[in-house]
């Protein structure tokens, strides 16, 4: 359910009766990479491995890739989940038996009343209570300017060092903790920022995006390094609540740490094994 949304995935953990198996699940779904994260992902893909240029050839490549990125974010889950399993939360395996139910005409009225008053409203919520705040520091940081630039660009200039350890610029990496709120806003908060505009917006092709991008220094490394991360990184706003409804306030900041730690870890060590390698 995590491929569609983080926050669905988090509350499908219910079914799983082990309470430590359940918090593994929680704790370790934010590496599947979800419906927002999935543009940012086809839109690299595309311009530095299979072309902007549509062809049946790029286009299978492009899928290719995209489902070797996919099973990468599965590794990811596998692994961590194994290695909480043998540490913070170690215990015994469970077993997960489905039983049938026996079968009740179904009450369509009252089966949409709850899908949207208990998930999709609730889910929604949790979603503005954090996009409305967000959106405004965005708007904020873009357009109120001190020393001849914006506070964006501050921003991003205090982070650069640290985002270049790591294979990106902090551009990149400011896109992705604005992005908190959704993912689906990382590439374009990225546009805003090389354009140096006052609102967040989209190019109209993969070949204006490439040649901006191109411009601002990408490269390949510097694509893997950003699949690499938005594979792995802290989940949106919504999954948060969610998780903090769901485990609490404690295993809502270890969903957010776990996968930040991994994902930064695996984009440094491939930054410095591409700096190593282009320096032989």
């Amino acid at each position: 359910m995590g491929f569609g949304c983080n926050a669905a995935g988090v509350i499908g953990c219910r079914i799983i009766d082990s309470p430590r198996e359940r918090l593994i699940a929680v704790l370790t779904n934010a590496f599947v990479p979800c419906n927002g994260r999935f543009p940012t992902l086809i839109a690299v893909i595309s311009i530095f491995f299979a072309g902007v240029n549509i062809s049946p050839g790029g286009s299978l490549l492009s899928a290719a890739l995209l489902t070797a990125a996919i099973v990468l974010g599965v590794a990811f889950t596998l692994g961590v989940s194994r290695l909480l399993s043998a540490t913070l939360l170690r215990g015994s395996p469970s077993s997960f038996t489905l039983e049938l139910p026996p079968y009740r005409a179904p009450r369509i009225g009252r089966a949409l009343t709850r899908s949207l008053l208990d998930r999709t409203l609730f889910v929604l919520g949790r979603a503005v209570v954090v996009a409305a705040p967000a959106g405004l520091v965005i708007w904020a940081l873009a357009n109120i300017t001190a020393g001849g630039a914006s506070l964006l660009s501050h921003c991003a200039g205090f982070l650069d060092p640290f985002a270049r350890l790591l294979g990106l610029d902090g551009v990149i990496l400011l896109a992705f903790i604005l992005g908190f709120p959704a993912n689906e806003i990382v590439l374009p908060i990225i546009i805003m920022s090389y354009l140096s505009t006052g609102s967040i917006l989209e190019l109209n092709s993969l070949h204006e995006l490439k040649e901006l991008l191109a411009a601002n220094g990408w490269t390949r490394v510097t694509a893997v390094s950003v699949i690499l991360f938005c594979l792995a990184h802290w989940p949106c706003s919504t999954t948060c609540l969610t998780i903090r409804k769901e485990a609490g306030a404690r295993w809502a900041l270890a969903a957010m740490l776990i996968p930040t730690a991994v994902g930064m870890a695996a984009c440094f060590l491939f930054a410095a094994a591409a700096r190593a390698f282009a320096g032989v």
